[in-house]
């Protein structure tokens, strides 16, 4: 550990885990945009206030932006790139997907104007062929934008359905995913993201063996889980290090950058996490 980070922050006195600035390429922490919690531009730029530094992206979730004027979304836009964070479009590209191609290039059109970085290529909902969405992947890059699959193995997942719902539905093989992934990648993807539900959302027990095969198969640095529970992202803080990529709700910045550092934690985590210089 180093004993000064270098960001201004108060008693950097206190040696912490080593955290590489911004813009980084790995240990991203991806913040949920308005969603679950409506907020607007004021409560956003004070986020980016007090936790900037640990911001990398911000992203839109289920089309919400698709519910708030374009200047708003543009504004949301500005504050985080202001702040050297990416803007990501969340799930919504499925749903665009059935209108057809002069839809999608639309949508494509629309979101460079209103700031997004990057487009994420959902397949919960939707039976999309892997050359499919290598397809999709090419189109969004050639548009000049970032491709971020979202891969899982629940069918049906995305959209808050229930558990008993969702074992109803089956999972998927995680080979299958890994696949999907490199082929993805291959085509141009910048990084994919890994769906929580199958893994460590509404499932009896968390099928870790699911995650360290996925983290395993495409790598640490191309993968970003969804974790947007403290129990979840300390889990793969404990089991990884803290260059995972994560995906977690705006109220739990701190709380996950404390565990990074090594500064805070629990029983299990208190002191352990570890990142020399």
């Amino acid at each position: 550990m180093s004993n000064e980070i270098p960001f201004d922050v108060s008693f950097n006195f206190v040696p912490r885990a080593k955290r590489p600035q911004k813009p980084r390429s790995f240990g991203l922490t991806e913040i949920r945009a308005p969603y679950y919690s409506t907020f607007g531009t004021r409560h956003l730029q004070d986020v980016f206030d007090v936790a900037g530094p640990w911001v990398d992206g911000i992203k839109w979730a289920g089309g919400s932006f698709a519910l708030v004027p374009p200047e708003q979304v543009r504004r949301f836009s500005d504050i985080a790139h202001e702040n050297d964070a990416y803007v990501s479009s969340g799930g919504w590209l499925e749903t665009v997907l059935r209108y057809g191609d002069d839809a999608v290039d639309q949508y494509l059109k629309e979101a460079k104007e209103v700031g997004f970085d990057v487009i994420e290529i959902s397949t919960g909902f939707i039976m999309l062929s892997t050359s499919g969405l290598q397809r999709l992947v090419e189109k969004v890059v050639k548009a000049g934008l970032k491709a971020k699959p979202e891969l899982g193995i629940q069918i049906g997942s995305g959209g808050d359905s229930g558990e008993a719902e969702l074992a109803a539905e089956g999972a998927k093989d995680i080979g299958d995913l890994v696949d999907r992934g490199k082929k993805a990648l291959d085509a141009g993807a910048e990084i994919i993201m890994i769906e929580s539900e199958g893994i460590t959302e509404n499932v009896g027990t968390w099928n870790t063996g699911a995650a360290a095969s996925i983290m395993n198969g495409l790598g640490i640095e191309n993968v970003m889980f969804e974790a947007a529970d403290g129990p979840v992202f300390e889990w793969y803080v404990k089991n990884y290090g803290n260059e995972v990529n994560l995906f977690v709700d705006h109220s739990q910045i701190l709380q996950l950058e404390g565990l990074r550092q090594n500064i805070w934690g629990n029983k299990s985590t208190w002191g352990r996490v570890i990142n020399p210089a």
